[in-house]
């Protein structure tokens, strides 16, 4: 039982000395696995988008194509400063620092991704991210859930961060898509209309 979300300071001590941590605009992997997000959403266009933990906003950049609105945040403050920067000449994303789902966005959303956050939750916080969703998701809305599967350290793995939200949500949510890829786990779930 994973009893504590890693830290505001862990995410900025990351951005701190590299703009590019996890190499989401540099590799061919990240690539792969971007592409894949989308293919998956199937050309559905979105009219109100949240992203959480957008990073940078590589993954954002592309995701806004898909949406009339985006909403992203992130924990990090270096990371929303970065992200700015990248999507400056995009007219449809709105940036937030938030500390998700400690606190959450206002308004009704019709996808919610979460890709590469939910294993970084305590249990009492993945339980908190259901709550949102089911708050949040319209009727016909998608939440997408896209996560490594290798070792980390982190406070839960992919499938048992994935398993605990799906716990809290599959009274609401139907199973379009559950596919593993090499080295991660994608997800997309669907709310009935």
């Amino acid at each position: 039982m994973a009893e504590a979300s890693l830290p505001r300071r862990y995410f900025e001590d990351i951005f701190k000395g590299d703009t590019d941590p996890w190499g989401l605009a540099s590799r061919d992997y990240e690539r792969r696995k971007f592409d894949h997000s989308l293919s998956v959403l199937a050309g559905r266009r979105y009219d109100q988008g949240l992203e959480v933990g957008c990073a940078g906003g590589v993954f954002t950049e592309r995701l806004a194509t898909t949406c009339s609105s985006l909403v992203a945040v992130d924990i990090s403050a270096r990371a929303i400063e970065q992200a700015a920067e990248r999507l400056a000449p995009l007219g449809n994303v709105r940036l937030e620092r938030m500390d998700f789902p400690g606190t959450r966005p206002a308004g009704a959303f019709d996808l919610i991704v979460l890709s590469e956050v939910a294993y970084y939750w305590s249990d009492g916080d993945l339980d908190r991210c259901a709550a949102f969703v089911r708050e949040s998701l319209e009727r016909g809305g998608d939440l997408l859930l896209v996560h490594y599967t290798g070792p980390t350290d982190y406070p839960q793995t992919a499938d048992g961060a994935t398993d605990r939200l799906w716990t809290g949500l599959s009274d609401i949510l139907d199973r379009r898509s559950d596919e593993r890829r090499g080295r991660y786990r994608l997800d997309l779930w669907r709310r009935g209309c």
